[in-house]
């Protein structure tokens, strides 16, 4: 997982390990994607209450984007969340990669918006 992430992330856009990490805490839950025994992809799950869980930092290896290990990671991650009870699930999006959770079922409320540049997102949300 932290692989996934320092590849992804740190390296790809220029994230220092404090920002990337810095929320990680033991409560979190953690799911991995594999592409045999090599780690791919990547997400965080937290729970805000009984029926709310949010997915978070999702990250893919730049060389394995589109190829479905992103959709199999937040897959699992509802999966979790749904055995858990949570019925609704939020994300908050890049804008740039906003397309791919709309394809997934998730709905932006763009009045929901935060950070800038190349981090500029929406917080996106399903009920599951």
């Amino acid at each position: 997982m932290y692989y996934v992430r320092a590849r992804a992330m740190c390296d790809g856009f220029g994230c220092g390990f404090p920002a990337e990490f810095s929320e990680d805490a033991p409560v979190h839950e953690y799911i991995l994607v594999m592409d045999g025994d090599r780690p791919v992809s990547t997400c965080r799950i937290h729970y805000l209450d009984a029926d709310t869980g949010k997915i978070e930092r999702v990250a893919t290896l730049e060389e394995y984007r589109g190829k479905h290990f992103g959709q199999a990671g937040i897959a699992e991650a509802e999966r979790c969340m749904k055995s858990k009870g949570v019925t609704k699930v939020l994300i908050n999006s890049r804008e740039a990669v906003l397309g791919f959770y709309k394809k997934l079922g998730y709905v932006p409320d763009y009045s929901k918006r935060s950070g800038s540049g190349e981090f500029c997102c929406v917080m996106t949300e399903k009920r599951i």
